[in-house]
């Protein structure tokens, strides 16, 4: 990223950029993954250490969606706890243990991750015996997802109600059969490494059911940062940890704008073209003018 485009980030979209992080960390519920990146110049690290760019998302009917990328230099659990601190609402992720520190949230784990560890199961002949058990937990977790896609429509009232009265009981009735046919698989097996993601995670696994805004799964936030690593493919490293930052915040704008509708370079461009003009820093109000959702920039930038 050249010096210009960094200090055209620096002077005006970064602004807009943490206007919008504070609008995200308003809403109750987020949807949060992780992916490497290489970055040069780290201080103290070697250029082929694995840095990590981190997403945030609103749920999918978010009033004010937004797609809030972050840069840091490693995967430890205290970046997102210093992003999430003070934060209390619900969260959806993987089980990565670097969650388990946050205070005030009630996380929401993905089934789809589960279900993909009985995937991974699976031997290559699924007609042998070995295959039954990851097979029979497939077939019970895609009874969850057949479920979910009926209530697609429905409200979240109406959503929360269903799932107790008819995924409560199948959840329990697969950790019931989970805990019984975990017994004697060998350890270090694929199939008792699933087992297991499952009966050390079930109240996370859980927690979907007291809220209908929440969902079965983190595909969304999955799914939000499949532009990056796609353009990682491409450009490869960022040349500087300053690069880097300013990076996430373009790619922040981008996919935001892309959530709400607009058109991202309309968007952009109309961010630079208005905001030299404007009293932001002496109003910081005035930035709510650069929201994505502002009834004048949805008019002008879809």
């Amino acid at each position: 990223m050249s010096n210009w485009l960094l200090v055209v980030y620096r002077d005006w979209l970064g602004h807009v950029v943490h206007r919008l992080k504070q609008e995200l960390l308003k809403q109750n519920y987020l949807h949060i993954d992780e992916t490497h990146v290489q970055v040069l110049g780290e201080p103290g690290r070697k250029n082929t250490s694995n840095s990590y760019m981190w997403v945030y998302c609103s749920i999918k009917d978010a009033e004010n969606p937004v797609r809030y990328f972050e840069y840091q230099p490693g995967r430890g659990g205290k970046y997102p706890e210093a992003f999430l601190k003070g934060y209390e609402g619900y969260i959806h992720t993987d089980a990565y243990s670097g969650y388990n520190g946050i205070i005030g949230v009630k996380r929401c784990l993905c089934y789809t991750h589960l279900r993909r560890t009985f995937v991974d199961a699976l031997p290559k002949d699924v007609h042998t015996p070995e295959a039954s058990k990851p097979a029979e937990a497939i077939l019970r977790l895609n009874k969850l997802f057949d479920l979910e896609a009926e209530l697609e429509t429905y409200s979240p009232d109406q959503k929360k109600k269903e799932r107790l009265l008819h995924e409560k009981p199948l959840l329990e009735a697969f950790w019931s059969w989970a805990e019984k046919n975990a017994v004697g698989e060998l350890p270090k097996s694929k199939l008792s490494k699933a087992f297991h993601y499952a009966l050390n995670n079930r109240q996370e696994f859980f927690q979907y059911l007291e809220d209908g805004h929440c969902s079965i799964s983190n595909s969304l936030a999955e799914n939000c940062i499949r532009p990056f690593v796609i353009g990682r493919k491409n450009w490869l490293f960022a040349g500087s940890p300053k690069g880097a930052s300013a990076s996430a915040g373009i790619y922040t704008l981008v996919e935001t704008a892309k959530a709400n509708g607009l058109a991202p370079m309309k968007y952009i461009k109309y961010i630079l073209s208005d905001m030299p003009g404007s009293a932001f820093l002496e109003h910081p109000e005035y930035l709510d003018d650069y929201l994505p959702w502002n009834p004048m920039v949805k008019e002008l930038c879809q």
